[in-house]
């Protein structure tokens, strides 16, 4: 695959941008190379006189001249040469830097909007591949491009000032050979470009693979995975092939012309000197200077081939910075108070995909200092409003506003300054305890720091760290347990002092022990600030002083606990369907309680005796995140209900591509009905997606009471039936 090439103009204009803040060095670099070309000139010019005037006509003040010069010009041009390249290096280096930097700081400015669309390995590879070309291109720009341009400029100067008759010939001779080697350049710089693409998607795939390791080993994909990289492999092998020999084809033809020109002139030059047209020092001469000019066009040649790639790079670096932050403060933005009055959701509508909103015409209004929970079935909006809230995203439609202010109007510092997030997976960097909460507030005192980790209750489990707050959390936090992460998390919220603490789904990957500890202690810090939590477990909401109901983006209910209860709405519904479970020992074993079984679709008919029979059959099973639950295509034999947890429910693609995602379970959720009654493969894949509490019940246990009650039976298999229909499947079929 090959793409437009972008011209050489791009590279060119790039560089000299980044050149203007070191002019002096530039300058100074630039004269270094004209003084070292009109040097190296001197040395053929230095031959013709020793050879006419000092062998040929025995001179010794003329021979011993020109040695001297030729020493001279060899000292200077090795002093100037050292010096050049130290002060080279160092404008170089500043100039890269300056690119990566620069780079790096818009990247801080970019929405999650450019995130959310843009994958990692395409966001490394301009830091990588792409800036590693610009590099070699600049390294080598003086010694194989300018120098060499320098060069050939001087040389034909000096050829025509030689024997304007040989330079006819050579300068008439000479475009001839480069034909080939002039339409080997965009086949060159197009090949360089598809490797550099191909290098590319090896990149991203090896990335994506690293990243989703627990995809790839619970869906089974190794083998998938392995066909899918060799392939991007074997496409990378033949562009680099191709490459590669365009490269030598193109280099091996300049040099066939270059030794074909210096026959023709040296055959030109040897009749004229044998006539006696010019001195045997001018044809030394003439041919050294030719020498010189056509290597220097030689590298030339291969300088500018070598540029493709830096070409492209230097344009996906530009087009990188080129991505504007449609959430960058405009000019007339107002500092924001420390909130003391409301948050307000205006006729608010967003979608991550405009034609699509996850989010349609919400209003609601949090005061100041209240506990507000979030609540809705997976993908109802409840993480988009804590986005809209950060200002992540501006709406498309309405405003969102604290204390009047709408937030497009306030400086993103400002704003972000009076609150503190705790994300679901509160990621942690690579360095020490204490530098992790002090990026809640990066002027906080180690006094300070202690006190945000004992008000998240984490202070003395740090202190029993190996090496305390200096302890190293590890990549990722890797280094410390997911409770432990989570409070830590709520420290760096805390150390800001925040006015507004949100929280986003901060305690659903938990345990349930670790969860009921957090959320005791989110309580007590919630005091005198307004927490908004979004979370789809609704044992945590009951005390909150309001609570905002969401459906497919819009607010279906809201009210305290003792008021959406009764009302038996979706909030009841959801209640109902995560309630019923006691989990004794930490959550090692569970019992499901008799009214939970009966609400069951498929144990409906059953009596009281029954179900209390049926109670004991379930047993409790435990799924870290990223585990198969069930597999595509194994027997069926057991049924569900998830506890506590969230999962997806997937179906493999025919032609092998990656599984689609049919849908979401969640707390209290359940499937596998029918494997109840029939011994029948798995139809899609379930994996936990948070670790998961499951109790399971055996087809064997329940067929065993089925067979005692031929008519319970039968009404069982008529509910079984309705369930196939409403999945729009044929029980006779299946």
């Amino acid at each position: 695959m090959s793409a437009p090439t972008p011209g050489i103009s791009v590279f060119i204009r790039g560089i000299l941008g980044y050149l203007r803040p070191y002019r002096s060095q530039s300058l100074l670099v630039g004269s270094l190379l004209v003084l070292e070309s009109l040097l190296v000139a001197l040395i053929p010019l230095s031959l013709r006189a020793i050879i006419d005037s000092g062998l040929i006509e025995r001179d010794q003040r003329t021979l011993a001249v020109a040695l001297g010069v030729l020493a001279g010009a060899g000292i200077i041009i090795t002093a100037g040469g050292l010096f050049r390249d130290y002060v080279l290096a160092r404008l170089q280096a500043g100039m890269l830097s300056d690119i990566r930097s620069g780079m790096f700081k818009h990247l801080q400015q970019l929405s999650p909007a450019f995130y959310a669309r843009t994958r990692t390995g395409e966001i490394l590879s301009r830091f990588s591949s792409d800036l590693a070309s610009v590099e070699n291109a600049v390294t080598a720009a003086a010694q194989r491009g300018i120098l060499p341009a320098l060069n050939c400029i001087v040389a034909t100067i000096i050829l025509i000032a030689l024997d304007w008759r040989l330079s006819v010939i050579a300068l008439f001779i000479w475009p001839w050979f480069l034909l080939v080697p002039r339409s080997l350049v965009p086949k060159v710089s197009d090949a360089s470009y598809e490797r550099k693409t191909r290098d590319e998607k090896i990149m991203i795939a090896l990335q994506e693979n690293v990243a989703a390791q627990p995809v790839v080993k619970a869906f089974s994909l190794e083998q998938f995975s392995t066909s899918s990289f060799l392939d991007r492999n074997a496409d990378l092998k033949r562009s680099s092939n191709r490459a590669e020999l365009l490269s030598a084809l193109l280099e091996r033809s300049t040099v066939v012309g270059v030794l074909l020109l210096l026959v023709v002139t040296m055959s030109a030059g040897a009749r004229f000197a044998y006539a006696g047209n010019i001195t045997i020092g001018t044809l030394v001469a003439f041919q050294a200077l030719f020498l010189t000019l056509s290597y220097s066009l030689l590298y030339v040649t291969q300088y500018l081939s070598n540029l493709g790639p830096a070409t492209f790079g230097m344009k996906r670096i530009n087009d990188l910075l080129g991505e504007s932050s449609r959430l960058a403060d405009v000019p007339g933005v107002v500092e924001l108070p420390r909130p003391n009055k409301s948050i307000e959701f205006s006729h608010v509508t967003f979608g991550y995909n405009p034609s699509h909103p996850n989010i349609y015409d919400v209003n609601l209004t949090v005061p100041h200092g209240a506990s507000v929970a979030v609540v809705g079935p997976s993908g109802s909006g409840k993480s988009t409003l804590l986005t809209l809230l950060m200002r992540f995203y501006d709406p498309q439609a309405g405003t969102v506003s604290i204390d009047g202010h709408d937030l497009r109007t306030v400086a993103n510092d400002t704003l972000r300054r009076h609150m503190g997030i705790v994300f679901q997976d509160s990621f942690l960097f690579n360095m020490t305890v204490r530098e992790n909460i002090r990026l809640g507030r990066l002027d906080a005192t180690d006094d300070e720091v202690v006190e945000a980790a004992r008000a998240a209750e984490i202070h003395d489990v740090i202190c029993s760290l190996p090496a305390g707050y200096s302890t190293l959390a590890g990549e990722g936090g890797s280094q410390l347990s997911a409770g432990e992460r989570q409070r830590i998390a709520i420290a760096r919220a805390l150390v800001r002092n925040p006015a507004i603490l949100l929280l986003d789904e901060a305690t659903s990957a938990l345990d349930p022990p670790t969860e009921q500890a957090l959320n005791a202690t989110i309580h007590r810090l919630g005091q005198g600030r307004t927490v908004i939590s979004a979370t789809h477990r609704l044992a945590s909401t009951a005390g909150a002083d309001m609570i905002f109901v969401l459906d497919k983006g819009s607010v279906v209910e809201h009210g305290r606990h003792s008021m959406l209860l009764p009302a038996a709405g979706l909030y009841s519904r959801l209640w109902n369907k995560q309630t019923g479970f006691t989990l004794h020992d930490h959550g090692d074993r569970v019992e499901i309680d008799i009214a939970r079984l009966r609400s069951l679709p498929i144990l409906s008919s059953f009596d009281q005796s029954l179900l209390t029979e049926l109670q004991s059959q379930f047993d409790t099973e435990h799924y870290p995140a990223g585990r198969v639950i069930v597999h595509e295509g194994d027997p069926g034999d057991r049924f569900y209900v998830i506890v506590r947890g969230a999962a997806t429910v997937s179906k493999a693609h025919r032609d092998g591509d990656n599984p689609d995602v049919l849908g979401v379970l969640q707390d209290g959720d359940f499937f596998g009905e029918i494997a109840l009654l029939k011994d029948t493969p798995r139809t899609a894949t379930v994996r936990a997606t948070m670790p998961c509490i499951c109790l399971s019940l055996r087809r064997e246990n329940f067929t065993a009471i089925l067979n005692r009650f031929p008519d319970i039976r039968e009404q069982v298999t008529q509910i079984a039936r309705a369930r196939y229909a409403q999945l729009g499947q044929g029980w006779e079929t299946s």
